[in-house]
């Protein structure tokens, strides 16, 4: 019975290699394109030039404390979220596409809603700036606040989806021999859900570091103050092309490497 099934599912195997080929083409292809048409032979001049020094250096380090922000803020509000099932149906859903909006939300739109809301005749920017003459569009705290929005719903979605899938027997186990609800959530649910908060950490880096629309909207592009790398290499893209690709390369490089050398230790059954 058990063969039986197992050539059953074999069956289709072979006509699900065309459609999966031609999607592995399609994902790969451009990336060997950017690959072959890189300008090798002057890359280093290109990659040493003082505004992607400190492009790249501004997105390391927004995207890292971006990061930061998403894991203080977002871990409890996946904690709450794994939690609503006790909830009305509609409290619940709403909440849920309200966080997961970001995800699907043109960037733009995101860094205009950002402006309506921070800038200085925004909802809140205004009182920002009359009671404490804080400015907040178009400086670097404009560049981390337009990367933790988007970002952070893919770090809520990975540690949420870790709750869920986590045994929650420990827990109740930890409660009976009389632990803490801290130290339970400490020494037992945080383990647990691990692997899955920081694959939502991972996650939330790259997205913040590969961060456009939003931030050029909401901070603009300012050399040494906002100017990240992905609004450099579009940038460059008019000016000069070599340019434009030589900056891909890094972005696309950073990005491998943080998948390909952090996924097979952070994401469980996955293996180098």
């Amino acid at each position: 019975m058990a063969r039986g099934r197992g050539r059953q599912r074999n069956r289709f195997a072979p006509a699900l290699w065309v459609p999966a080929g031609l999607a592995f083409a399609f994902l790969v292809l451009p990336l060997v394109a950017l690959i072959v048409r890189a300008p090798w032979g002057s890359l280093g001049s290109l990659l040493a030039r003082e505004s992607v020094v400190q492009a790249l250096g501004l997105s390391l380090g927004t995207a890292a404390l971006a990061t930061g922000i998403s894991l203080v803020l977002g871990v409890p509000l996946a904690l709450v979220l794994a939690q609503s099932g006790s909830w009305p149906a509609v409290p619940r859903r709403l909440a849920r596409a309200l966080v997961t909006v970001p995800l699907v939300l043109p960037p733009v739109v995101g860094g205009v809603a950002l402006l309506l809301l921070l800038g200085r005749r925004g909802l809140i920017g205004q009182w920002l700036d009359a009671w404490f003459g804080v400015t907040i569009p178009f400086t670097p705290a404009a560049v981390v606040i337009a990367q933790v929005f988007v970002a952070m719903p893919f770090l809520v979605l990975a540690v949420e989806g870790a709750i869920r899938a986590s045994d929650r027997r420990f827990e109740a186990v930890a409660s009976t021999l009389g632990a803490s609800r801290s130290t339970v959530f400490v020494r037992v649910t945080l383990p647990l859900i691990g692997p899955g908060v920081a694959a939502g950490a991972l996650l939330a880096f790259t997205r913040a570091l590969g961060e456009f629309g939003a931030t050029i909207t909401f901070a603009g592009s300012f050399p040494g103050l906002t100017q990240t790398l992905p609004i450099a290499t579009y940038l460059e893209l008019q000016r000069d092309p070599d340019a434009a690709i030589a900056l891909s390369l890094v972005l696309m490089a950073v990005s491998i490497a943080v998948l390909v050398g952090l996924r097979d230790r952070w994401v469980p059954g996955v293996t180098s």
